[in-house]
């Protein structure tokens, strides 16, 4: 609660006092009482509205008079804006027993508006807040309230070293448009701010968080002057009572392990009793914002633009897979972009190094890639060839730049919008493998757990891959769009279902067909091989009730049924206690909407068909799916990756805004 405004009255000499426009100025007219006095009374000029707070049982008597009882309490507002420097009066008499005046106070009062507003509406534009808003506080949900902040994190300055929040200037207008505004309005006698300065200020917890520009300059020529950022707690408006003042605000950190995403900033009145007084506030207006999350996209929105890297020479050469890539596309209607060999270094696994999202605020929407801490070959790719104009940049790093594979972002998904129990998640939930709650291993690194759990809007769930050698979600599960129940299915790896297939087979009499399989080269195994490969076969029971496990818990967690969840034919082998899938890893693939590519299995061959893609077919193209077959088998699947490892996609942003969940 704000401290009150107390004017201290006098019957020896008149008090002057600034008030604002509309707040309550508590005269204290103990100290001024004369000897003898019993009752008072208050007038004032036409603009002044004296309250008088009191007890129920206390009245004046019939000539307008108080009592003078230590419970009453004088309280004065003014609701238009002084013209002159103490235009507005207030006098206060003393009556004694008889009724006679002892004495008379005065005030005389100058009225001037001091008004911090944002973006409070979240409509895009700034307006004046409502006296029934409260602009100190941020609420959630389609009714909620309270500003937006961008972190500026893309590169609109041409020639800078890195995002544009590392530069103290702006360099561009562009770079404004990823700013949020913040008006401070005053107005009154310009005589009067002299006397009581106005200055502008951030919380020391807040100020590394921030940067603010104050536009000065006329519109021919402007400047943006740098005021508060972290080096810079306050910052005193010059030519106060003119009007608008117009700043505007960068984000400088997303929400991460103890910053919660609020930022406030305050405009005060000062009362400056001497030169070399730093001053007290007599009013002071709060708002506050809070800084966008990063935001994931599933598979089922639209894609943009998908990313592969090319690598033309040696025997795992890429070349064919980048025809049947191409290929898909053309039916998918995206953009392709190849990274080259020299950008990526001979490193093809795009999708572990980096993850697209955006960031949104009313006014701008733009794409942040956030760089995983992998940091192999394509280090540098996302900032030197992707950080650019309104394409933003986002990377964590573990202290002691100790990684696993775990910290790779095939490593990390997000589920389609869910609803779970009657609660929402509009946004999705954040995936992330890792080992079992109550086991030692591989971890994704605290520094991206943080990160992200701190985001907020789309609730990490942690699942278990801990199981495979590379120990990645989307070597077990994928979510694919669909035209019924919830718009989408999950997709699970199952050993189960590919023995029941396999089963079936061998019953028609197809037991001699091969299955062409390469951990470690192209080999070849029967139906009747693998179905009588009991080593093989107990790998896979321990695989599937790995499986299994994660089954359960994608079901409490993301509120599914059985039938939202689709079994996908795959088999894995067991090396030093870790899963490898003994074939391409369908599940593994690339989804463009309707049409999804995926890993070529190489299955056995019936009736002139892989019955692997037969099955597969016939469990997605019933949900208005195309399924598109591509080879990896030597350009990846042999290197422990398959077609999701060695592709990434951007995606268009949601249509819900963020700011209307409820966490």
């Amino acid at each position: 609660m704000a401290p009150r405004h107390v004017v201290p009255m006098s019957t020896s000499h008149a008090a002057r006092g600034v008030c604002v426009l509309g707040t309550e100025v508590f005269l204290d007219t103990r100290r001024s009482t004369p000897r003898g006095a019993v009752s008072f009374d208050v007038h004032a000029t036409p603009a002044v509205t004296v309250h008088m707070i009191h007890s129920p049982t206390t009245k004046p008597s019939l000539d307008a008079r108080w009592p003078l009882d230590p419970d009453i309490e004088v309280v004065v507002t003014i609701d238009v804006t002084s013209r002159t420097v103490d235009d507005n009066q207030v006098k206060i008499s003393y009556y004694d027993r008889e009724g006679h005046e002892l004495a008379v106070a005065w005030l005389y009062l100058t009225c001037v508006e001091v008004s911090l507003d944002v973006d409070w509406s979240r409509s895009g534009r700034v307006k004046s807040k409502g006296k029934d808003k409260d602009k100190a506080k941020w609420t959630w949900g389609p009714d909620g309230q309270g500003a937006v902040l961008l972190v500026n994190c893309d590169r609109d300055s041409p020639g800078t070293g890195g995002t544009d929040s590392g530069q103290a200037d702006i360099r561009t207008p562009a770079d404004l448009q990823d700013m949020s505004v913040m008006l401070l309005r005053t107005e009154g006698p310009r005589a009067i701010f002299a006397e009581y300065p106005v200055v502008l200020h951030v919380p020391e917890s807040d100020a590394d968080k921030v940067r603010v520009f104050h536009a000065v300059g006329g519109d021919a020529y402007p400047l943006y002057k740098p005021v508060l950022g972290p080096d810079k707690l306050s910052y005193v408006l010059d030519h106060a009572g003119h009007g608008d003042s117009t700043f505007y605000v960068e984000g400088l950190a997303f929400p991460d392990r103890g910053f919660t995403g609020l930022v406030s900033f305050s405009a005060s009145l000062l009362e400056v009793p001497h030169k070399d007084s730093p001053g007290t506030p007599i009013f002071t207006d709060t708002v506050v914002f809070r800084v966008a999350p990063w935001i994931m996209m599933p598979n089922t929105q639209q894609p943009l633009e998908v990313f592969v890297c090319s690598i033309k020479q040696g025997p795992d050469s890429n070349e064919a897979f980048l025809e049947g890539l191409r290929a898909l596309l053309r039916k998918a209607n995206c953009k392709l972009t190849v990274c080259s060999e020299q950008d990526s270094r001979s490193d093809r696994w795009i999708q572990d190094e980096l993850e697209f999202g955006y960031v949104e605020a009313p006014h701008k929407t733009f794409p942040v890639v956030f760089d995983s801490p992998r940091n192999r070959g394509l280090k540098d790719f996302a900032f030197k060839k992707i950080l650019g104009p309104d394409f933003g940049y986002v990377t964590r790093e573990p202290p002691g730049k100790s990684v696993t594979s775990l910290d790779s972002f095939g490593n990390l998904d997000v589920s389609p919008p869910v609803t779970v129990r009657g609660k929402e998640y509009p946004l999705g939930r954040i995936l992330i493998g890792s080992p079992l709650p109550w086991m030692a291993g591989r971890r994704m690194c605290r520094a991206v757990r943080d990160f992200l759990f701190a985001q907020t809007v789309q609730a990490p769930l942690e699942v278990y891959s801990e199981w495979l050698s590379v120990g990645h979600v989307d070597e077990f599960l994928t979510f694919v769009p669909a035209l019924d129940r919830k718009g989408f299915r999950l997709l699970l790896a199952s050993p189960n279902a590919c023995y029941k297939l396999f089963k079936e087979k061998q019953q028609q009499g197809h037991g001699e067909a091969t299955q062409f399989i390469g951990l470690k080269g192209s080999e070849q195994k029967s139906i009747d091989e693998i179905l009588a490969d009991e080593s093989l076969r107990s790998d896979n029971r321990h695989v599937q009730r790995c499986i299994d496990w994660n089954r359960d818990l994608l079901k409490q967690e993301l509120g599914l049924s059985e039938q939202d969840i689709v079994d996908i034919p795959q088999l894995f082998i067991l090396t030093n206690s870790r899963a490898d899938a003994l074939f391409p890893d369908m599940v593994n693939m690339l989804v463009l909407g309707r049409h999804l590519g995926i890993p070529k299995p190489f299955g056995p061959v019936v009736g002139g068909r892989c019955c692997l893609e037969q099955r597969v077919r016939e469990l997605l193209e019933p949900l208005g799916l195309s399924c598109t077959f591509i080879d990896d088998f030597f350009s990846y699947h042999l290197l422990s990756g398959d077609v999701h490892c060695g592709t990434n996609v951007r995606r268009k942003p949601f249509a819900f805004k963020w700011w209307h969940v409820v966490p």
